[in-house]
């Protein structure tokens, strides 16, 4: 049976086989050269925002082993988007941008450099087109060329995720209160220039503490969507709020900027019109969390496309724009937010129709006087406690209305 799959491979797609492996990926401090070991079709590069990257789509290739980063990357990737095509990724350590790219007199190697940039400029540049590379006239071996096509059945959809653990008081007395803790598993977030924390362990650690507080005060359930560190596509994260019926839904992050010096907490609710170029800016890099070597994990959900309609349920947005202006008040105390902290923004992860949703960006961690405040006990003790006093005023008041 092995046998007889290669065979058909090689029927249906010969350059497939036949293509050139790429041997090596040498990294310098600001440039890079990818060496085959055969011809290949041409190549292609693109960018990646949030968190930056540059991909490479080298066609008629084979991956070959990754390699070690330097200089301005700080990762090498590779794998295959399709059959015939050889995606490398090169995971940055600040924005910069491909130039200089030209394949060598014999098409056996491509070099470019890279060149430092701004965050807007790395933004700008992400949303244009591929670039298109050509090996020279003679050297360029034939794209694979499809003499059969197969349909075969895909199976069912792939289940939903497992629904964490509610704690708290059993039975459904009482309100629920989901946490998400803000990236996670091999999409880090922001990382801190001053420290070298993540986004991704601040985030856990804040959502962690205030879950404990939550509970403490003994008047909610609380679930956190990770409690460990993984990866959860963004409609993964507030579709768990859904599913355990949720009340309140918070997602938990931590900001980053250019400019060391902003700093203070903020806090967002669901808008297709963003209050500022800012919060359009953050929810685009956001949003691009669900986008893993160029493929958007989230683009194929049925329930997406349901979802979405259903955002004529103002009703919710108004609730989680009540508790923000709760949140800013009770935890203003103890935590420094910026001049305009009530902002609007189309997160994906606050889409939930039915669930008060709010992303609540705890700080900066590109500032040195917020990322230690947010890396430590007593900071994430103090966001905790501003989280759980908002949060027992918020249904504290429901209660009455409902009265």
């Amino acid at each position: 049976m092995g046998l007889l799959l290669v065979l058909m491979a090689m029927i249906s797609n010969p350059a497939a086989v036949l293509a050139g492996q790429i041997g090596a990926v040498e990294v310098g401090d600001s440039a890079v050269t990818l060496r085959f070991d055969g011809l290949v079709a041409g190549a292609s590069t693109f960018l990646l925002a949030g968190p930056d990257r540059i991909a490479l789509d080298i066609a008629g290739a084979e991956p070959g082993r990754s390699s070690a980063g330097a200089g301005l990357v700080r990762a090498v990737r590779q794998g295959r988007p399709d059959t015939g095509t050889a995606r490398v990724v090169l995971d940055l350590a600040q924005p910069a941008i491909v130039t200089g790219a030209r394949f060598a007199a014999d098409g056996r190697s491509l070099t470019f450099q890279l060149r430092p940039v701004s965050a807007d400029e790395f933004q700008r540049v992400s949303r244009g087109p591929r670039t298109e590379l050509v090996p020279p006239a003679g050297f360029s071996a034939k794209p694979p060329e499809k003499r059969y096509s197969v349909s075969v059945p895909i199976g069912k959809p792939k289940p939903a995720v497992a629904l964490p653990q509610i704690e708290g008081p059993a039975g459904d007395r009482l309100p629920l209160v989901v946490i998400d803790a803000g990236h996670g598993g091999h999409d880090p977030g922001a990382i801190s220039p001053h420290s070298g924390k993540r986004e991704k362990d601040i985030t856990l650690a804040l959502a962690r503490a205030i879950r404990d507080e939550l509970l403490a005060s003994g008047r909610v359930r609380v679930a956190l969507t990770r409690a460990d560190d993984r990866y959860l596509v963004l409609e993964e994260r507030f579709g768990i709020a859904r599913r355990l019926k949720a009340d309140l839904f918070i997602s938990i992050h931590a900001d980053a900027a250019e400019n060391q010096e902003a700093s203070g907490a903020s806090i967002y609710t669901l808008s297709e019109v963003a209050s500022d170029r800012e919060a359009e800016r953050l929810a685009a890099r956001e949003n691009k969390a669900n986008v893993i070597n160029g493929v958007d994990l989230g683009a194929h959900s049925g329930e997406v496309s349901s979802i979405l309609l259903d955002l004529t349920q103002r009703e919710t947005m108004n609730i989680a724009s009540d508790f923000a202006r709760l949140l800013q008040r009770e935890a203003g105390q103890a935590v420094k937010f910026r001049s305009h902290a009530h902002r609007f923004a189309s997160f994906v992860v606050l889409k939930a129709p039915d669930t008060p949703s709010v992303l609540f960006e705890t700080g900066f961690i590109s500032n040195k006087d917020d990322a230690e405040f947010l890396a430590s006990s007593a900071g994430q003790k103090k966001v905790a406690r501003g989280v759980r006093d908002a949060v027992q005023l918020h249904f504290a008041r429901q209660i009455a209305s409902s009265r």
